[in-house]
């Protein structure tokens, strides 16, 4: 089957005005974006042009599902904050049961005693477990139509290499469809499937979009404040709950825990896939229950909508619906910010000397909780002097070059040129030089102290 990131070149724009320390007023949705090309594609477009008024929603907390983490660690003397990438005891675990498999279609049981006592085995991996990221993004397996797709993919994987770079997180890049079935937007799920049984040791498996970037390097996920969760999406209840929209939340770029709940709950979200007999049945019943759902096709986002309206008993106590900060961000309300944050940063920098000290890369964290301090009263709405956190290029297509029409081709190049550059420079800071224009790539080193009071 050919699809075409054309398809999926659409975008939602919401606006809402919320006065909370973490608030975000304007924010908007997009389908979950990944793999693209000609044949099976890794879409990196969003879904429709509607403009919404939206609100936010309180947070609860419920019983945790994950690993004892402390009994692991205080069982064995041996655990490390350093794992030891060296041993692999010849004791058996699940690797060693030819009835295990890494695809969609093989039925996973008892998964958090299986990652338990892997962990056991390798106690190296124990202290720390709890906080370990894995991060995942990808693009398609053909070169990109666009002459300058490859680059532009390279610069967005740079920019993710660089932020896990900084906070310590792996990261995998995956280029190759492992479910042909399971094409568009459903590609990205065997994918994550399969990095669950690789790395038993991550905690938790971020999927971040491949046209997403990092605009804000220091800023770390704030883990503590999903304990009790086992997936966390960009989204607004009350639109899922009360308005019955399928733009109430993204699926472009999500944290889910390596635990088997999420194995549950993926193997329910994929039945409506592609690779089902089921598919276009799914099609039918997400777009009646969803009204404002356009398109007849079942999608991953319009079907994880459905599992926590109409499965809310099974599921939704577990997923965590971020609306407070830019867990994801919409790029049109984020670019034209950028150069005045500049500013903001750097007069910031002028009245607090340790935030102009050198320092090696490796500690940069502790400069970031420094800078903290003086942003507590920024919030995090458009337009405050806080750098938003993730902006996603939605509906630009920048491996298809086939951009929405909604955009102009300088809105969507220039915009990513800019956010490109504008994290690039929180990078090139620490190795003594910075882009002093946005929209060029000419660099110039730093003098000492800068920026001179």
């Amino acid at each position: 089957m050919v699809t075409s990131e054309l398809s999926n070149n659409h975008h939602h724009q919401h606006i809402s005005s919320n006065n909370s320390p973490m608030a975000k007023p304007n924010s908007r949705n997009k389908n979950s974006s990944i793999f693209l090309s000609d044949g099976c594609l890794f879409l990196g477009g969003a879904l429709s042009a509607l403009v919404l008024v939206w609100g936010f929603s309180s947070f609860t907390t419920f019983p945790n599902d994950t690993l004892n983490f402390e009994t692991l660690s205080q069982n064995d003397a041996a655990s490390s904050r350093t794992p030891d990438l060296t041993f692999d005891p010849p004791d058996k675990t699940f690797f060693d049961d030819p009835q295990m498999g890494y695809t969609m279609d093989k039925k996973v049981r008892n998964w958090d005693e299986k990652r338990r006592e892997w962990l056991k085995l390798h106690p190296s991996f124990s202290a720390g477990a709890r906080e370990r990221v894995l991060m995942i993004t990808g693009s398609q397996p053909e070169p990109c139509r666009n002459p300058i797709g490859d680059h532009l993919l390279l610069r967005f994987f740079k920019n993710k290499v660089d932020y896990c770079r900084l906070h310590g997180y792996d990261i995998l890049y995956n280029n190759a469809l492992l479910d042909p079935k399971m094409f568009a937007y459903w590609a990205k799920y065997p994918v994550v499937r399969a990095a669950m049984m690789a790395h038993p040791e991550a905690e938790w498996i971020w999927w971040v979009d491949s046209d997403a970037l990092f605009t804000d390097m220091e800023f770390k996920l704030p883990l503590e404040r999903y304990k009790g969760h086992n997936l966390v999406v960009h989204g607004w209840p009350h639109l899922i709950h009360e308005k019955r929209s399928w733009t109430g939340l993204n699926a472009g770029v999500f944290l889910i825990r390596n635990c088997q709940w999420s194995l549950d709950f993926m193997d329910s979200w994929a039945s409506m896939g592609p690779q089902t007999p089921n598919y276009e049945k799914w099609g039918k019943t997400l777009r009646s229950t969803f009204k404002d759902k356009f398109f007849p096709e079942s999608d991953d986002q319009t079907g994880l909508a459905y599992l926590i309206a109409i499965e809310k008993n099974k599921w939704a106590d577990r997923i965590y619906l971020e609306s407070d900060y830019y867990f994801e961000g919409y790029w049109k309300e984020i670019v034209g910010t950028l150069q005045n944050i500049s500013e903001k940063y750097t007069e910031m920098e002028k009245g607090v000397r340790r935030l102009r000290r050198r320092h090696a890369e490796k500690v940069s964290e502790s400069y970031g909780d420094t800078r903290e301090e003086y942003l507590k009263g920024a919030g995090f709405s458009t337009g405050s002097s806080r750098r938003p956190f993730i902006t996603h290029f939605t509906g630009c297509q920048p491996c298809s070059g086939k951009y929405n029409a909604m955009y102009s081709a300088d809105d969507c190049w220039n915009g990513m040129h800019k956010a490109l550059n504008f994290a690039d420079n929180q990078v090139l800071r620490n190795y003594g030089f910075r882009r002093p224009d946005l929209l060029l790539n000419s660099v110039s080193p730093l003098p000492f102290g800068y920026p001179h009071p």
